[in-house]
């Protein structure tokens, strides 16, 4: 078997992987951290966008919230289904109704307030994905 087909891109050994108790570690830590993390950064926002505009830090607040319990929420299914508590089915159709539900939030804000509220609330949304991926990626290049 060659490197290559080992998973390595570089054509040299691979290096042994990490223990499995610091990933894990390192996994719960970042998932203790995720909502800390989040709030520090969408707040300072929220507050510029709400001397601007209140309804726009409101949703952005409501954006951030709604990301972060979805985040915990889908880390939470994916632990289960690793663990075996979960079955397949279940864990898709728990992905399915949270999907709508956190999506169904920003189109019926949508019908009452101005449409660049949808905007708002995604960024505020999508805000502790991007941030848990940053630093996922941070933690894989550091070894």
């Amino acid at each position: 078997m060659t490197p290559r087909e080992q998973g390595s891109t570089t054509g040299g050994p691979n290096s042994p992987s990490a223990e499995p108790g610091a990933v894990l570690r390192a996994y719960y830590a970042r998932k203790r951290l995720i909502a800390m993390r989040s709030s520090w950064f969408l707040a300072p926002l929220a507050i510029l966008l709400a001397l601007r505009a209140p309804i726009y830090g409101v949703f952005l607040v409501l954006g951030g919230v709604c990301g972060i319990i979805n985040i915990l929420a889908i880390m939470s299914a994916n632990e289960r289904l690793l663990d075996g508590r979960r079955s397949r089915g279940m864990y898709l159709g728990s992905n399915m109704i949270r999907v709508l539900a956190f999506g169904a939030i920003p189109v019926i804000a949508a019908m009452h307030e101005p449409l660049g509220v949808i905007g708002v609330d995604l960024a505020g949304f999508f805000t502790p994905l991007a941030l848990y991926a940053i630093e996922l990626q941070r933690d894989m290049t550091r070894g």
